[in-house]
């Protein structure tokens, strides 16, 4: 069976619609980072999500290639996830997408290291005539944040967000955004495939001791 990363890591992928706290640690993504309203026809956001996919299938189906990646296993491509930020701004605006800076990124496997990545970029760009150069292999480390299950449309997440930081002044904790430590969400559905009632996402917060 293929490994699943939101089960096997359900405290980051599944947490309750109730805030909590969770220490999460370093992991690998494939990432594009960018500006703009993510919501723009044809953006750099909706680009930048393509690029992406792009090269995680690649990486998944790599077994069926001649191409062996030494440690590979095979698994489900986690999903979709973005870090957030806005100039001038200590967290997000949600009235202003236009002023969006965001980091999109998927999770990937310990085992793709820069030799498979550039292998990755490489195939998708031979096999989709796109430049896959935005792609970037990073390592993320969160460390102690606040998060929640948020369900509904992303523009109600601001009551969600405010009940995290309540819950999380009531543990003796503050925000903590920085240039490095920045408003994350995990995307569990996709609104445009469903109820956007319905929609869950990963809502994630950085916190430090009061």
């Amino acid at each position: 069976m293929a490994f699943d990363f939101k089960k096997e890591y359900g405290n980051l992928y599944r947490p309750k619609t109730k805030p909590s706290l969770v220490e999460v640690p370093r992991m690998r993504f494939i990432s594009v980072e960018d500006s703009g309203d993510p919501n723009e026809e044809g953006g750099a956001y909706k680009n930048a999500v393509g690029l992406l996919y792009g090269v995680a299938y690649t990486l998944k189906m790599s077994y069926k290639t001649d191409h062996a990646i030494p440690g590979f296993f095979e698994y489900v491509v986690p999903p979709l996830e973005g870090f957030w930020w806005q100039p001038g701004v200590y967290g997000v605006g949600y009235a202003d997408k236009a002023s969006f800076h965001w980091v999109s990124a998927i999770r990937v496997p310990e085992f793709v290291d820069e030799v498979a990545f550039a292998w990755a970029v490489e195939t998708a760009a031979a096999k989709k005539k796109l430049d896959f150069s935005p792609v970037k292999l990073v390592e993320i480390e969160e460390g102690l944040c606040v998060q929640c299950m948020h369900v509904g449309p992303y523009d109600d997440e601001p009551a969600t967000v405010a009940a995290m930081h309540e819950f999380a002044a009531s543990q003796g904790y503050v925000p903590d955004f920085s240039d490095t430590r920045r408003h994350h969400e995990i995307y569990l559905s996709d609104p445009s495939k469903g109820d956007p009632a319905k929609t869950k996402t990963v809502v994630r917060h950085p916190i430090r001791k009061a």
